[in-house]
């Protein structure tokens, strides 16, 4: 059964860190590229970072979150990973894990990440 379950999400004050997991099973994980989105309340879905399946992981971020956010992969563990420092308000939104090869397309469910005092 293909599956993407994303943890780590919860309630965090302005400044402070989280680290999101998003476990893969049921497919080939080290031939994929990986991506994190984010959809807040009332707003389209954004893409918040990339990494690639080539050896290099090539990473990609969303201007917004460069030099805050850091994604990483564990081809070992099938799991990729969202650091997320010096969180503000306007990253509060449900982050979503997102795999990607050719024309397929799988998701997770999404983990809630709220950033509030």
């Amino acid at each position: 059964q293909v599956q993407l379950v994303e943890s780590g999400g919860g309630l965090v004050q302005p400044g402070g860190s989280l680290r999101l997991s998003c476990a893969a099973s049921g497919f080939t994980f080290v031939y994929y590229t990986m991506r994190w989105y984010r959809q807040a309340a009332g707003k389209e879905r954004e893409l918040v970072a990339g990494i690639t399946s080539t050896t290099d992981r090539r990473t990609n971020y969303a201007d917004s979150v460069k030099g805050r956010f850091t994604i990483s992969r564990d081809n070992a563990k099938n799991t990729v990973y969202l650091q997320m420092n010096s969180l503000k308000p306007e990253d509060t939104a449900v982050y979503s894990c997102n795999a990607h090869l050719l024309a397929n397309d799988l998701w997770g469910r999404g983990t809630q990440v709220t950033v509030s005092s």
